[in-house]
């Protein structure tokens, strides 16, 4: 079996989490509590804009592609819509691949609990987002 892979799906998946964490993270949305739990030199945030957003970009082009990947094996073998399928998809890789870690790390490194839900409530968001954009244009 070939897996098909909609890179337009891909490519509006990458670009959809990039306007969820720019809406999720502004200051007059969670911007403000983040940078208070994280403890960020509002002065030094500035430094490394371009570098960050290059990393941000590249990873969540792989989390589309994986996402998608997935999702067309997920709607092979259960066969619902190519929607349903790709956005149980995302929660299931969410869940156990996203949350469970970010709240391993977390814990080790004594992150306020408030950082860990808000990080992880943002990428249930963003992976549900894509999950939405991947399932909505198919293959």
């Amino acid at each position: 079996m070939n897996v098909e892979v909609n890179w337009w799906a891909v490519i509006l998946a990458t670009a959809s989490s990039m306007v969820v964490g720019s809406i999720w993270y502004a200051r007059s949305v969670f911007g403000n509590v983040w940078i208070k739990l994280t403890n960020i030199d509002e002065k030094k945030m500035g430094q490394g804009v371009a570098k960050s957003m290059v990393i941000t970009i590249v990873a969540s082009f792989l989390t589309a592609y994986v996402l998608a990947h997935v999702s067309f094996l997920s709607h092979k073998f259960f066969g619902n819509s190519f929607i349903w399928d790709a956005m149980s998809t995302a929660f299931w890789l969410w869940l156990g691949l996203t949350a469970a870690r970010l709240v391993v790390h977390d814990v080790f490194e004594h992150r306020p609990t408030a950082l860990t839900v808000l990080n992880v409530v943002h990428e249930f968001v963003t992976l549900m987002v894509m999950g939405a954009v991947i399932g909505w244009l198919g293959v």
